[in-house]
């Protein structure tokens, strides 16, 4: 989908014009529905994924790669319960690395592995932050109720200038060294304004899931398909859907139960992030390699 940049662009816009229907508390219905359907679904076939990455080696069963996936989901939720201000912090930064990773998997080649990687997280950071900051007493509840720890507003706010001038910085240096680039990084600065503006005027949960889904879940699912099928197409897709449909629902169900037990919207936020990050550092690691992979190619 080649065009797909421009469609992300305009929903983003859709999603911003639906703002002035949608209260507070159907924005958080839509953002949920959002994450569950795509969201949930981009990290669904992991183990398919995996199977392809290692495909010539025999050794690896079926049962030996799902066992260590899970022993990884496992590992996260026990971190978050042994030491909830740790995971949570790793959980930041993985995930930061992951969203910069989906914008910038071309720099790999052309730059220093160690610099691509700390500014594929800052970009990824900038996009979190942007989000903490303009709804930031919401995510001090919800950082207080996984770590009991307050977290001060400006921490938020420093993190975030500072992110933005590192960025900018390497940007210029990449700028300087490479011109075809140029026309990229002038892009992605126009999304994270584009972002920053979404966020300002939706709830947590709708400015993350318009994110979430149409910037990363949506993107990576295409890069998914290209990689295990060589091309994307509807048919390819709905194989793909197919594929996931088990692990889709098991994890549909988690969360199911996490809501029936805890209900009340802070705490259930708390879990369904805890959540999240429990299934997002095994995903990060297999994506890490399929990018790998694709190089290679």
């Amino acid at each position: 989908m080649k065009n797909y940049t421009n469609i992300a662009i305009v929903a983003s816009f859709f999603a911003l014009w639906m703002d002035s229907f949608l209260s507070t508390k159907n924005q958080i219905f839509m953002g949920f529905l959002f994450i569950f359907s795509f969201g949930i679904l981009h990290g669904a076939n992991d183990l398919l994924l995996i199977k392809n990455i290692i495909a010539q080696n025999r050794s690896n069963s079926w049962l030996k790669i799902f066992t260590y996936y899970v022993i990884i989901v496992l590992a996260g939720i026990l971190l978050f319960y042994i030491i909830p201000q740790f995971a949570l912090l790793l959980f930041i930064i993985v995930s930061a690395n992951h969203f910069g990773e989906q914008q910038w998997q071309k720099l790999n080649s052309l730059f220093p592995k160690t610099l691509v990687v700390v500014y594929q997280s800052l970009y990824g950071m900038i996009v979190l932050l942007l989000l903490f900051n303009f709804h930031s007493n919401q995510v001090k509840d919800i950082i207080k109720t996984i770590t009991h720890f307050i977290i001060p507003k400006e921490l938020l706010l420093y993190t975030l200038q500072a992110s933005i001038v590192l960025f900018l910085i390497i940007s210029s240096y990449f700028c300087w060294k490479i011109e075809k680039i140029r026309k990229k990084i002038i892009l992605e600065l126009f999304f994270l304004f584009v972002f920053a503006i979404l966020f300002k005027s939706s709830s947590l949960i709708w400015g993350f899931a318009i994110y979430f889904v149409l910037w990363h879940s949506i993107p990576s699912i295409i890069d998914q398909i290209k990689f295990l099928n060589k091309s994307f197409t509807f048919p390819n897709f709905f194989n793909y859907c197919k594929s996931a449909g088990v692990y889709w629902l098991i994890s549909i169900i988690g969360i199911a139960l996490i809501y029936y037990r805890y209900q009340e919207e802070e705490l259930f936020n708390a879990l369904f992030f805890s959540f999240l990050a429990a299934i997002t550092f095994p995903h990060t690691i297999v994506i890490n390699k399929m990018f790998k992979r694709k190089e290679k190619v």
